[in-house]
């Protein structure tokens, strides 16, 4: 089951949601922002089916 966290966009600052997998522990994956659409890094930690961080990286 996917949730979504909360990401500001590394490049123009607009916050958006993106779907994250809780049964992953460590993720690391590429998205397109909806704004500015410049690609950028999702990485997310999640511990017992639950999102501990998730936080945008400029690729």
């Amino acid at each position: 089951m996917e949730e979504f966290a909360d990401i500001q966009c590394p490049f123009c600052g607009q916050t958006f949601a993106v779907a994250i997998d809780p049964s992953v522990a460590q993720q690391c994956f590429t998205t397109d922002c909806e704004v500015c659409c410049r690609p950028f890094e999702v990485v997310a930690e999640c511990e017992d089916g639950e999102i501990v961080s998730a936080e945008a990286r400029s690729a």
